[in-house]
């Protein structure tokens, strides 16, 4: 490979890392074509764009990053491929969903979520306990609610109590 080539594949993975606020390390050695193909179909029907890359470059692009990666430098052995995405617990979703399927690839070499660095397989339940932007904003959406939900409850059951008791009375009176 030319250096001129290396120099723009460095830089489009600089730009991708700049893009997207969470990426994944994936172990993705020995995997047929079929199944690389499945797992390329299952990241884009969930959001993810999978880039198989040599990691002497990727370690290029990190190093050249503006956040400090030091911690994904020890995971670069291997065939490695790199799932990024808007969503940090996505990747970690999906591979989970693959283990529980009997698949032993992808497997989690380290990952880069919420300005933290994962590394190991072992991390991936921590990952999937991430909550998304989304998710947390439903919580104190639900939060908020609560409260006000009660009152109005406490004063439609109010209102169809007095209204009971002045029907009631209405009645006795003729």
């Amino acid at each position: 490979m030319r250096k001129e080539d290396k120099s723009a594949i460095i830089a489009q993975l600089g730009d991708m890392i700049k893009e997207y606020p969470h990426f994944y390390l994936v172990d993705v050695e020995g995997m047929n074509a079929a199944t690389t193909s499945a797992l390329r179909r299952k990241c884009f029907q969930t959001g993810l764009k999978m880039v198989v890359v040599k990691n002497t470059l990727l370690h290029k692009a990190l190093e050249a990053s503006e956040v400090e990666f030091d911690g994904l430098y020890g995971s670069l052995k291997g065939t490695t491929a790199i799932l990024f995405t808007q969503v940090a617990n996505a990747p970690a979703k999906l591979m989970k969903e693959l283990a529980s399927k009997k698949q032993t690839k992808p497997s989690l070499k380290a990952a880069y979520a919420e300005e933290g660095i994962y590394v190991g397989a072992d991390q991936l339940d921590v990952l999937c306990a991430i909550k998304s932007k989304n998710e947390v904003i439903a919580e104190i959406v639900a939060l908020l609610q609560s409260p006000a939900k009660n009152v109005v409850s406490a004063l439609q059951s109010g209102a169809n109590t007095i209204h009971g008791v002045l029907k009631t009375l209405g009645e006795k009176a003729e």
